[in-house]
Order: structure tokens, then C-alpha cells, then sequence
């Protein structure tokens, strides 16, 4: 796995400083342990939105950037943001990351997705067609 730290955080924007000089892929996940509001250890999840220069990148946090700290050890997953799909979830309420917020219990989960804002040839065929 690839490690870095956290140079700066603005907002919901955090760059993140590689040393090994290999960067994460644009849309790869990064994770952020952070203490959470009750005590608890929690991820933060990253998407890498642009590469900077100088081994650093610029990603946007999916959920808020409290208590993130210049120097906190960022880990690139290799992969991109993944959300679970199938007849487990259906009717679940998740968020942006695939992680149950409607208080229930946790369901096993069989597959899972790949998420990523960039559309596929037939969206953006549509699209340009005014079909959308």
C-alpha cells in the first residue's frame, strides 16, 4: 500500500504528499484514520481529484474534515470508492461510501461496485443526443 501524509485541508479539499514519488490514479479511494466524535477510531475516505505536481495530490473528502491535522498518514486503497449493489441492499439507506445509515443492522453484502463520476459511452451518447 501506498502511504503518504496529509499537507493541507481546506474545507472538504485535502492534499496529500507521497514520498515514494508514486501517486495514487485519479478516482482511487484514499483512507484516513481519524478519531471519531464518540472516541472511536473511524475512516475518512478521499477520492482523488488531481494530481498537483511535486508527489502530491489534490482529493475530496466524503464526509467532513474534522480533526484532520497536517501530518496524519494517508493510505491510497489502489482502487476506486466502491458501494455495495444486490438484493441486500435494496430498500437499505447508505451513504456516499456504501455504509448503512438507517440504523439497522449490517447485512452481508456479496458484490460490490465500482463508483466513479465519469460516465460511460452510452450516457454521454445520450447525452449529446438531448436523450438524457
Amino acid at each position: 500500500m501506498n502511504k503518504g501524509k496529509i499537507i493541507q485541508v481546506m474545507g472538504p479539499v485535502v492534499d496529500v504528499s507521497f514520498e515514494d514519488g508514486v501517486l495514487p490514479a485519479l478516482y482511487n479511494a484514499i483512507h484516513v484514520e481519524r478519531d471519531g466524535e464518540k472516541g472511536e477510531k473511524e475512516t475518512l475516505v478521499c477520492e482523488v481529484a488531481l494530481h498537483l505536481g511535486n508527489n502530491a495530490v489534490r482529493s475530496v473528502a466524503m464526509h467532513s474534515t474534522d480533526g484532520l491535522v497536517r501530518g496524519m498518514e494517508a493510505i491510497d486503497t489502489g482502487a476506486p470508492i466502491t458501494v455495495p449493489v444486490g438484493e441486500e441492499v435494496l430498500g437499505r439507506i447508505l451513504n456516499v461510501v456504501g455504509d448503512p445509515v438507517d440504523q439497522k443492522t449490517t447485512c452481508r453484502i456479496k458484490g460490490q461496485v465500482e463508483y466513479s463520476p465519469r460516465c460511460s459511452r452510452i450516457q454521454r451518447a445520450r447525452y449529446e443526443d438531448g436523450n438524457a
